[in-house]
């Protein structure tokens, strides 16, 4: 099977404050690196096809540097549509019910994370299967966790698993949604109370670059300190 990538790209960044004034988030440089690179070659490992990336702040500086490196664009005009709805406009560069999602602002340390996910995924059972870190791996997190797991996997709120910012989902779910701008926090709401909201455990580590003082953490991670 072919997967086809959304990487999400669009906000605005504002956590990052000055450093993303003259720049979208994706594309502060990480050890060498645009953000968005390091999401690409996540991607890339598990052979991605199509990658789709969305747009909305200073969405031409995005799409200049991911055209000449295949990456299709689904520009958000007008205004933010949130991940969900994210999602949901991007379906048609996408071509698949089933979508992996990969926020662009994070770095991992260990196995991919898409692998995982891909390796896990049983649609039989699933509507949506998250990467969730338990909190003691994650470097440069803000707060608490997301998340607990019971033994079949199922994921509820709450408790020290951290959502990693990458999923396999069921897309007909956004597809169906009736709101243009909405949270991909629905649709996870929505397939937990169907019992089908799932997580993998992620046994690397991962770092959360949304605000100034990720950058150096994660690129400490990047070079194993």
């Amino acid at each position: 099977m072919t997967w086809p990538v959304l990487i999400f790209a669009a906000g605005f960044g504002t956590r990052m404050g000055a450093l993303t004034r003259d720049r979208p988030k994706p594309l502060i440089a990480v050890a060498g690196r645009a953000l968005i690179d390091h999401a690409l070659e996540l991607a890339r490992g598990i052979g991605a096809d199509p990658v789709v990336a969305n747009a909305h702040y200073k969405a031409a500086m995005l799409a200049a540097h991911l055209g000449p490196l295949g990456v299709l664009v689904s520009e958000e005009r007008g205004e933010i549509l949130d991940t969900g709805g994210g999602l949901k406009a991007a379906m048609p560069l996408l071509g698949s019910d089933t979508v992996v999602t990969l926020n662009s602002d994070a770095v991992w340390a260990g196995g991919n994370p898409l692998a995982q996910l891909v390796e896990a995924w049983n649609p039989a059972r699933m509507d949506a299967l998250l990467i969730a870190v338990p909190l003691a791996q994650t470097v440069g997190r803000k707060g608490g966790g997301d998340f607990s797991v019971d033994s079949d996997g199922r994921l509820s709120r709450g408790g020290d698993l951290v959502y990693g910012g990458a999923q396999v989902i069921d897309a007909r779910l956004a597809a169906a949604w009736p709101e243009r701008v909405f949270s991909m926090n629905a649709l996870w709401d929505q397939a937990a109370a169907r019992g089908r909201l799932f997580g993998s455990v992620y046994a690397g580590r991962w770092c959360d670059v949304g605000h100034p003082e990720g950058i150096a953490l994660a690129e400490g991670l990047l070079a194993g300190v």
